[in-house]
């Protein structure tokens, strides 16, 4: 994910946003949308999986390979994070070309600019909107994760839903989650000096604030805490769990200094030393 929240899909690093009433996106903004005349949602074909619901204009059978892996996509998000069952479901709302989504998308949404995918939530509906083409299965994960998290949790800090959407955006390989680009340019930006401060980008609130740089640097911290960090996935279990409880939860990155005063270094150990030597093994594979 009462709020509004929008999402919208660019890039693998700039991929999504979110539309709370008091913010931007993108730009998001809380606009409703406006009635489209000529060009509708599809409505042509309909499947329900569970707590998935799935719009097209392309005719899809339940079987479909995408759909299974969104459904297997939904059970790992939750198992990861011990999220326990959502509370709504997540529409999919697939047109069937680039032209016909982005004729429904700017009558719909005047006000947001050309992205290839949206992730859109209002108090009625979790959607996503999207398109059948070539990179169909990646927009879609990294949507639909938004909308998994925005369905089992009372709010999702930006940091933390992007960086979790752009983990989960490309499959699995081996146990881990890897990001060959993401962790290219952040070794690179590490030998030109930058360094990781999750402290500041916890405080990032309006996705129109967010750089390239920092989903990378999203990502870089939910990979780190999952797969590295001693009990680091355990933290972030727990406070997915605040999350589901409060709309207001405890900053982050306190928490995490608690256990590592260092945590920023130790991030930057992980991106120049152990994200290319695994990024390394799984191209090799």
């Amino acid at each position: 994910m009462a709020n509004l929240f929008q999402h919208v899909a660019m890039q693998r690093w700039l991929a999504c946003a979110w539309l709370l009433m008091s913010l931007a996106i993108w730009g998001c903004h809380t606009s409703k949308p406006t009635l489209v005349e000529n060009d509708g949602l599809p409505d042509r074909h309909k499947i329900q999986l569970d707590q998935l619901i799935i719009r097209s204009d392309v005719p899809l059978a339940k079987d479909e390979p995408l759909l299974t892996e969104l459904q297997e996509l939904r059970t790992e998000i939750i198992d990861t994070l011990k999220l326990g069952p959502p509370r709504r479901p997540v529409v999919v709302h697939l047109f069937s070309d680039e032209q016909r989504y982005a004729r429904y998308m700017k009558a719909a949404f005047p006000n947001l600019p050309p992205r290839r995918a949206f992730f859109v939530g209002s108090p009625t509906e979790l959607g996503v909107y999207a398109f059948w083409g070539d990179n169909v299965e990646e927009d879609l994960r990294h949507e639909y994760t938004h909308g998994v998290l925005h369905a089992s949790l009372k709010t999702v800090p930006l940091w933390l839903d992007e960086g979790l959407a752009e983990y989960f955006e490309n499959r699995r390989t081996g146990t881990q989650h890897l990001h060959p680009d993401h962790s290219r340019r952040l070794a690179l930006a590490v030998s030109n000096g930058w360094r990781p401060d999750l402290g500041r980008l916890e405080h990032l609130e309006d996705v129109a604030q967010m750089q390239r740089a920092d989903y990378q640097e999203a990502w870089a911290w939910v990979h780190y805490l999952l797969n590295e960090a001693p009990d680091g996935r355990n933290l972030v279990i727990e406070y997915c769990e605040s999350l589901r409880q409060s709309s207001k939860p405890p900053a982050f990155a306190s928490q995490l200094e608690t256990l590592f005063p260092d945590a920023d270094l130790r991030l930057t150990s992980y991106i120049t030393m152990v994200l290319p030597t695994a990024t390394r093994a799984a191209q090799a594979n």
